[in-house]
């Protein structure tokens, strides 16, 4: 494909995000499944195009006076000293400049707000100041790069050591994450790894650090009864099932039985025997007697901006308001599962307090039955973010943007 050609596609593609709730990742995929004519350099350069220009949406929306995706690509062009006149000449291009775009690219912008440098919702302002105050462009502007791929080695097939050495001998290069200790963060890009003998093997699984430290924060042991109310497709299922030597009991549900579907095929994989799952539709666990329930929630993904920038630019106002009573009444059901002396941990992908912090407290409101934990007390080195309860941010811990904290029934 030319140079053009791709650009038009790109453009194309964004438009078709635009009409979907699909993540970028997977409307990729099955964009690309129905046309083999792009080459899997073509298919290179327009994924990362079409990346670029979400994490700089606001930017280059505020340089053209316009977020369509057309007036976008043209400012990404800009911004990267393209030929843009060459490029926007029609063919299997994209169609010949407008008089009103050549004008918009002769103008000169006027100062950017804080929300078009931070890259985020005029409308959440207000939430994010909540969050981090003075500091805001600083944490706003770190979830705007691309964020590392760390993997969790599953202790149940190998050790970190010997995932270390076995990349190495592939030529990969890779370190242990600074503070999750089974934790491995790669240091260059490694595109086969998900079909790699070593993946297939069980021997790790893809999750960010800040996920792994949420599941060591649950504390989880051999022997314990375990629910998680809101698995997904399992990942920190699969983390408590090795912290826990696959010894006791996992019930991984949710409402999403694909997800679970994914979360069967991952355990086998992975050796984790104790797992098993029960979508939400088909009735409660039999037995509320859990010495440990995770409340993983569906959440705004604010955390998680890097790696899906989209998230950001389809919040809404009315979207945050149903999290979050999706999220209260997650923990109230979860309060009832959990036995006398038990454990309750409540978890985001979020930044936001009123995601965090707030439902915690609202929770407790509700049920004084249970009192607040110091996770602090289940890390012998306390890493950043880490405190009564944990928050994490790329500024701050180098990770994805994560909330964690834990409560005991009395």
């Amino acid at each position: 494909m030319t140079p053009a050609a791709r650009l038009q596609m790109a453009i194309e593609i964004l438009e078709g995000l635009a009409q979907t709730s699909q993540p970028t990742d997977r409307f990729l995929k099955a964009w690309f499944r129905t046309r083999r004519f792009a080459g899997s350099g073509d298919r290179r350069a327009i994924a990362e195009q079409v990346f670029s220009v979400q994490r700089r949406r606001a930017h280059l929306a505020h340089r053209m006076g316009s977020d369509a995706p057309r007036a976008l690509v043209i400012a990404a062009l800009l911004e990267a000293g393209g030929d843009v006149e060459a490029l926007f000449s029609g063919g299997y291009g994209p169609a010949p400049l407008t008089g009103a775009e050549r004008a918009a690219i002769a103008a000169t912008p006027a100062p950017a707000p804080a929300w078009v440098t931070g890259e985020y919702p005029a409308w959440l302002e207000p939430e994010l100041l909540r969050a981090f105050g003075d500091h805001i462009l600083e944490e706003t502007s770190a979830l705007i790069p691309r964020a590392p791929v760390d993997l969790r080695v599953n202790t149940l097939k190998a050790t970190r050591d010997e995932v270390l050495a076995a990349l190495e001998k592939d030529g990969i290069t890779a370190a242990p994450t600074p503070y999750a200790p089974n934790g491995i963060r790669m240091r260059e890009e490694a595109p086969n790894l998900a079909r790699s003998l070593l993946f297939e093997s069980g021997a790790f699984e893809f999750q960010d650090e800040a996920a792994q430290i949420a599941s060591v924060l649950c504390d989880a042991r051999p022997g314990m009864r375990v629910l998680d109310l809101a698995a997904g497709a399992g990942g920190k299922s699969l983390a408590l099932a090795a912290a826990m030597q696959n010894r006791g009991e996992i019930l991984a549900c949710d409402v999403r039985g694909e997800a679970l579907f994914e979360l069967e095929k991952r355990a086998v994989r992975a050796g984790a025997a104790i797992v098993k799952t029960l979508p939400l539709d088909h009735g409660e666990p039999e037995s509320a007697a859990f010495d440990l329930v995770l409340v993983d929630a569906p959440c705004s993904g604010s955390g998680t901006w890097r790696r899906q920038p989209e998230l950001r630019w389809r919040l809404t106002p009315e979207r945050l308001a149903e999290l979050t009573q999706v999220q209260d009444r997650l923990l109230d059901r979860a309060a009832g599962m959990v036995k006398p002396g038990g454990r309750l941990v409540y978890a985001t992908c979020s930044i936001l307090p009123l995601e965090n912090q707030d439902r915690a407290e609202a929770f407790r409101a509700r049920r004084p039955d249970f009192f607040a934990l110091n996770l602090r007390e289940s890390w012998p080195e306390t890493p950043p973010g880490l405190g009564p309860d944990f928050r994490a941010s790329p500024r701050s811990t180098g990770t994805d943007g994560f909330y964690c904290t834990g409560f005991r029934r009395s």
